[in-house]
C-alpha cells in the first residue's frame, strides 16, 4: 500500500469513526444512566486522533514537508487539534457534554475536508516560495491549534448558553479563583461563604430581577433549574474559561511568529491583509473576553456571548476570507 492510498483510507476512517463517537455521546446524553458509554466515546475521540496524527505523517512524508500548506491539511490538522483538546477538556471537566458538543463540529470538518473538496486540493503540491520556510511549522501549527483550542473553548460557552436557556445564572467560578455559585438573594446576606454544589440546595428566581441563584431548600420557591443542570452549567463556564486561557497565548504566539515570518518573506511585518486584519479582530474579542472576566470579574452569559461571537470570527478569520477575497495568504483560496 502506498501513502496516497494510506490517506485516502485514513481520512475516510477519520470520518467514520468520528460519526460513529459523536452518536455514541449523543446517545450518551439522552441516557445518562448507561455507564459504559462515556468511556466509548473517549475511546472513540482517541482513536480519531491517532488515525489522523497517521494521516498528518503520511502526508509529512509523502510530500517531503510539514503538511499545513493547503486547506485539505490544514482542515485535518484543525481537526486533529479540536480531538486533542476534546481529550484535554473532558479529562478536567469529567463531563461527557463536552463530546457532545465538539465531536458533531470535529466529524463535520472531516466530512468537508474528505467528502467535499476536489480531488486536485486534496493532492499535496510543491510549495510555493513564500511558503518554504522553517516559518511555516512555527507560524501556521500554532495559529492552528489556537483555532482549534478557542473553538472548543466557544462552544462550550454556547453549550452554557444552551443549559441556561436564557436565566442569567451568577456563578462563582474560576474568575474569582473558587468553585461554586455566587449568591444575589437574601441569602447573600446572611453568609458570605459559597454553597457547595454537593450541598442540598434549591434554585429560585431572585426578587431583583431574572437570575437563577442557590438557596436553602427551606427559602426555595418555583424551580427554574435543578442544582443538576445548574452545576453542569458552574463546570462549562469553568471549563470555557480554561480553554480559552489558553487558546489565547496561543493566538498570540502564532500572530507575532507571522509578523516575522512576513517580515522574511514579504519585508513588512505586517500589511493589513485580510487575514491579518480579521486575526485581530479574533485577538481583540477574545482580550475583552479575557479582560471581562479577570478584571471586570464577569461569570455566566455576558462572557459566554463573547465568547460565542469568538466562534463565529474565528470561522471568518480561518476560512470565510479565504472565501470572500484574495490576499497574501490566497493559498486556501478554492472558489
Amino acid at each position: 500500500m502506498n501513502l496516497i492510498s494510506l490517506q485516502n483510507q485514513l481520512d475516510n476512517i477519520s470520518f467514520g469513526i468520528l460519526f460513529a463517537t459523536m452518536l455514541i455521546y449523543w446517545v450518551g446524553a439522552a441516557f445518562p444512566k448507561i455507564p459504559f458509554l462515556q468511556n466509548l466515546g473517549t475511546t472513540g475521540m482517541a482513536v480519531a486522533n491517532l488515525c489522523i496524527a497517521a494521516l498528518l505523517s503520511a502526508r509529512w512524508i509523502e510530500a517531503g514537508y510539514f503538511p499545513l500548506s493547503n486547506l485539505y491539511e490544514s482542515l485535518f490538522f484543525l481537526t486533529w487539534g479540536i480531538t486533542a483538546m476534546h481529550l484535554f477538556a473532558e479529562t478536567i471537566s469529567r463531563s461527557a457534554l463536552v463530546g457532545v458538543v465538539t465531536a458533531p463540529v470535529a466529524m463535520l470538518i472531516t466530512a468537508f475536508a474528505a467528502l467535499k473538496l476536489p480531488d486536485d486540493m486534496q493532492a499535496s503540491a510543491p510549495l510555493v516560495p513564500a511558503l518554504k520556510s522553517n516559518w511555516l511549522m512555527m507560524h501556521v501549527s500554532v495559529m492552528m491549534l489556537s483555532y482549534a483550542t478557542l473553538l472548543v473553548g466557544s462552544v462550550l460557552a454556547i453549550a452554557f448558553l444552551f443549559i441556561t436557556r436564557g436565566q442569567e445564572v451568577e456563578l462563582r467560578g474560576s474568575s474569582f479563583g473558587g468553585s461554586g455559585y455566587r449568591l444575589t438573594s437574601s441569602l447573600a446576606t446572611q453568609t458570605s461563604e459559597p454553597i457547595s454544589p454537593a450541598q442540598p440546595m434549591a434554585i429560585s428566581k431572585s426578587d431583583v430581577g431574572n437570575t437563577a441563584v442557590l438557596e436553602l431548600p427551606a427559602m426555595s420557591a418555583t424551580a427554574t433549574l435543578t442544582p443538576q443542570r445548574l452545576s453542569l452549567a458552574d463546570t462549562l463556564d469553568n471549563i470555557s474559561y480554561r480553554i480559552i486561557g489558553l487558546g489565547f497565548p496561543l493566538l498570540t504566539i502564532g500572530i507575532i511568529a507571522g509578523g516575522v515570518w512576513a517580515n522574511e518573506a514579504w519585508g513588512s511585518y505586517w500589511s493589513w491583509d485580510p487575514k491579518e486584519t480579521w486575526a485581530l479582530i479574533l485577538w481583540l474579542v477574545f482580550a475583552a473576553y479575557l479582560h471581562s472576566r479577570i478584571t471586570k470579574g464577569w461569570q455566566g452569559r455576558k462572557p459566554a456571548l463573547l465568547a460565542s461571537a469568538g466562534f463565529v470570527v474565528v470561522w471568518i478569520c480561518y476560512l470565510g476570507v479565504n472565501l470572500l477575497g484574495k490576499g497574501l495568504h490566497s493559498y486556501g483560496w478554492f472558489l
